[in-house]
């Protein structure tokens, strides 16, 4: 077995038996559908495993790794079936009629068959991992089944920032393990900001030795109360960069890389100062080094926020961000390139001479345009090197850009306003939850985020598609995106902790059709066993509070409070004396009664501890019969 197969086997190890009533099986995200039928395979030692697919070699290896773990020993490999033998088979045989991305898997008591081509079979194995039960005695019982399963959207993605916090790659490979199980096939890459340029240029070498540093970072909530004296440094070389776009191909998930203009250039400013447009330069130097050595100087910025801090658009300026991306797209061979775009202030450009005159010149009646001018030129160099641009939501002022996808972050108004325009559209709106920065719960023990409000279950209730779209608007909605910023997230296990189990509900609403959507299934029955996964495999998800508990006042004399818990394997406990539980508090084992006398309340405080030791925040639920102190 290769080594890259064998961190993803690793990955798996944890995969829990599921109940046989399970209406999905357990499988995350919910296949489009699922037949049962009679009679059960049973998985044995007498079992033969067939691959029959012209690309299936590294899926079928996969696959006998991971029955390794469950079942303890390796299934003997055969080319073809003989009479009476039970088999599982992977074929390609029928797959190019099934839609991109498909597969089936039919299960009878003789034969386990799952049909798929490249990422179709790769997807069908994972969701093999993810039914198959736990072994009794040395067999593993498969109840009879038909699934037929494809993708709702051909752009399932997500996005993590490591400019304003470095990651290493050995993270951000675990990371895309994650992604790879659950189907999300596009990782963005946020690799230049303000706060740090990431990605070495080996043309312009001060990007990484000068913008790849800063001396500091706030303390504390923005705007912060002080300021951590402590270097913050990092940057990927283009062999790991191209290290990492290999290990991710090998599990079908394209990196989309992001350089930041003409904004957020910060880092890039500070490096080559020639590229900025600062408004207190005295004398106009050319139109190849305008507004250069500005008397204040500039650095990578240690605070968040936006800043005035912009490119020029200047021949200079173009040609160095021009010879970037030949660099960058060098790496990255994903027909996408993220090309940022958003929180561009034009203060800058109003002040200066070289850019009102360039307006002039290009019949531009604003600063807006000036920007979409800026976009456009760059769109055709990528386009010339046989890419596409894609980038937030104010690409689209001034005018779009002919070719873009627009990334809609500030609501959904901008991806509407793109696909009424017939542009592509990622719909990646904050106000939806798909911001996995912000904090997950109300509680006081919720870490320092940037603030907002998104948990996993406002994720899942979300549809991507808005209804004011037209039928063939609708078509334009190419797919959604949750986005990991990092502004406060300093650590790998921080990141964890935001994006799990939030990842989760995503991959859901990216692949299932809206009508196999089902909250409680997925809340109740299937996340609990997948929590448990990733709580053996020591990934730092967010622990999430007791199944049935209530943030709201309950009113009356007389309670029944019955909980589930959220992890399999986990443990409630509860307090009633105000004190805050832990281990020393009451077990929960079953429903509890509670009467509050008149006029009197009592607070209900629960914990969760996975198995781990993992916690959840602790939670409290008033219990309220006619006290007159509570605050309705």
């Amino acid at each position: 077995m290769n080594k890259a197969l064998s961190i993803l086997v690793g990955v798996l190890i944890g995969t829990s038996a599921f109940a046989q009533n399970d209406p999905n099986l357990g499988i995350i995200p919910a296949p489009v559908s699922i037949t049962r039928s009679n009679g059960n395979f049973i998985l044995d030692k007498t079992t033969v495993l067939i691959n029959q697919s012209i690309d299936g070699a590294k899926s079928a290896d996969l696959l006998n790794a991971f029955i390794v773990t469950k079942a303890g020993y390796a299934l003997r490999e055969a080319k073809v079936q003989q009479p009476n033998q039970k088999s599982i088979l992977l074929t390609s045989v029928g797959a190019e009629k099934l839609p991109a991305e498909g597969y089936t898997i039919t299960v009878t008591p003789k034969q386990f068959v799952i049909k798929g081509k490249g990422a179709g079979l790769f997807y069908a194995v994972q969701s093999v991992m993810q039914m198959m039960p736990d072994k009794v005695g040395d067999k593993i019982t498969v109840p009879g089944t038909t699934i037929n399963d494809y993708p709702r959207f051909s752009y399932r993605g997500t996005m993590l920032d490591v400019c304003r916090h470095f990651f290493p790659i050995s993270f951000i490979k675990k990371y895309i393990d994650q992604l790879a199980y659950y189907k999300i096939n596009t990782f963005h890459w946020h690799l230049t900001d303000d706060q740090g340029w990431r990605m070495e240029i080996k043309k312009y070498p001060k990007l990484t030795t000068v913008g790849s540093v800063r001396n500091g970072t706030i303390i504390g909530h923005y705007p912060g109360t002080g300021n951590y004296l402590t270097e913050v440094r990092g940057f990927y070389t283009q062999e790991e960069a191209k290290d990492l776009v290999k290990y991710a191909a090998e599990r079908h998930i394209t990196i989309i890389p992001e350089i930041e203009l003409p904004g957020h250039a910060s880092a890039a400013i500070a490096a080559y100062p020639e590229l900025s447009c600062f408004p207190d330069r005295d004398t106009f130097v050319s139109d190849k080094t305008p507004w250069a050595g500005s008397k204040k100087g500039k650095q990578v910025q240690q605070t968040w926020g936006v800043f005035d801090d912009i490119f020029v658009p200047s021949e200079n300026t173009f040609t160095f961000l021009e010879n970037v991306l030949d660099e960058v797209i060098a790496i990255f061979p994903s027909k996408y390139i993220h090309i940022g775009g958003d929180e561009a202030p034009k203060t800058y450009w109003k002040e200066s001479p070289f850019c009102q005159s360039l307006m002039k010149e290009k019949g531009l009646k604003d600063e807006h345009e000036l920007q979409s001018y800026f976009i456009q030129t760059i769109e055709k160099h990528v386009n010339a090197k046989g890419r596409s641009i894609i980038g937030w939501d104010e690409i689209l002022e001034g005018g779009l850009a002919p070719n873009a996808t627009v990334m809609s972050w500030r609501g959904e108004a901008g991806g509407i306003a793109a696909a009424q325009q017939n542009h592509d559209v990622i719909m990646t709106p904050g106000s939806m939850g798909l911001y996995i920065d912000h904090k997950q719960s109300n509680s006081p023990d919720e870490p320092v985020t940037i603030g907002g409000y998104a948990p996993y279950q406002k994720i899942y209730a979300y549809n991507p598609v808005p209804k004011v779209l037209t039928e063939d608007q609708k078509k334009h909605v190419k797919g959604v995106q949750a986005n990991l910023w990092t502004e406060y997230i300093k650590t790998p296990a921080k990141a964890e902790n935001h994006a799990f189990p939030r990842l989760l509900a995503l991959s859901e609403i990216a692949w299932s059709p809206v009508d196999r959507k089902d909250s409680v299934n997925f809340s109740e029955v299937r996340l609990p066993v997948h929590l448990s996964r990733l709580d053996k495999m020591g990934v730092n998800f967010w622990v999430p509070t007791p199944i049935g508990i209530s943030d709201k006042t309950l009113n009356g004399g007389n309670f029944t409070i019955d909980l589930k818990a959220p992890v399999k394997g986990s443990k409630i406990y509860y307090s009633l004396d105000s004190s805050r539980p832990s281990e020393n508090a009451f077990l929960y084992n079953s429903p509890i009664k509670v009467t509050v006398p008149q006029g009197e309340k009592r607070v209900l405080k629960t914990i969760v501890v996975a198995p781990s030791g993992r916690r959840s925040v602790v939670t409290e639920t008033l219990l309220n019969n006619g006290a007159a102190d509570v605050k309705k």
